[in-house]
């Protein structure tokens, strides 16, 4: 909710657009969620224990997620009624974004010395 806030205002709509923004940011945050969970939940056991192999796919499933969840962002947009990039110029924006993303979230769990992407622990 405070990031949809955030977006609503950096887009210039407003308090109008608060409720469209905090729905679009539920895509990444939400989505992203199930995304690892079903990677670590379910492929992981299923893969070789080698690391290069979990490291690799891992980074397959964050793109292909990322750009499930930019897609699932856009025809929502589209849907209520938002401008949104057209799908073919942005495919890959939300993989390489959302890898980008999930790579800074597991630096930060490294750093406060959880179990993460960096250790292999995560």
């Amino acid at each position: 909710m405070i990031l949809g806030g955030l977006l609503a205002g950096w887009s210039g709509g407003g308090l109008a657009r608060w409720p469209l923004a905090t729905v679009l940011a539920l895509w990444p945050s939400l989505g992203g969620h199930f995304v690892e969970l079903w990677y670590v939940n379910w492929l992981r056991p299923r893969l070789s224990r080698s690391r290069l192999v979990q490291m690799g796919a891992r980074v397959v499933v964050w793109f292909v997620g990322g750009s499930a969840l930019m897609a699932g962002m856009g025809m929502t947009a589209t849907a209520l009624g938002a401008r949104w990039p057209r799908w073919g110029h942005v495919w890959w924006a939300g993989g390489v974004g959302f890898i980008a993303l999930e790579l800074l979230v597991h630096l930060v769990l490294h750093w406060r010395g959880r179990p993460s992407f960096y250790d292999g622990r995560g």
